[in-house]
């Protein structure tokens, strides 16, 4: 996938991210706000699969444990929704490892619990 490619669905994310917050207003639970966002995804026609299950490697061994992505948008860009008062460091470090983990370029993190939702929509990249 190119920049070009990644800034429209980038594009096509935000405004499906306002359009659920305006819809469903802040207070939610995180799971809510994932099926929300799903069936907004669905009807863009983007391409999105959430709890989407990571295997844990370390030193070049599958451990017996996973980790689950919130929301893999065409298979390229991590959403990791939450509904927070505020969003703390661990929640940045969060979207920060699972771009290092699964080797993608471009992650938002997500914090539906806000007035403006552009307060709560921060961009991650991993070696983009």
């Amino acid at each position: 996938m190119n920049r070009e490619e990644y800034n429209r669905i980038s594009k096509i994310i935000l405004d499906s991210c306002i359009t659920v917050h305006k819809e469903m207003g802040p207070g939610l639970l995180e799971s809510v706000y994932e099926l929300c966002l799903m069936k907004e995804f669905d009807l863009r026609n983007l391409k999105a699969n959430n709890q989407v299950p990571i295997p844990l490697i370390y030193k070049g061994f599958e451990l017996s444990r996973e980790f689950r992505i919130d929301i893999l948008v065409e298979n390229a860009i991590i959403l990791e929704i939450k509904s927070c008062e505020n969003l703390l460091a661990v929640h940045k470090d969060q979207i920060i490892s699972c771009l290092k983990l699964t080797k993608k370029k471009l992650g938002f993190l997500v914090n539906f619990n806000t007035p403006l939702l552009k307060d709560g929509f921060k961009r991650f990249v991993n070696n983009f």
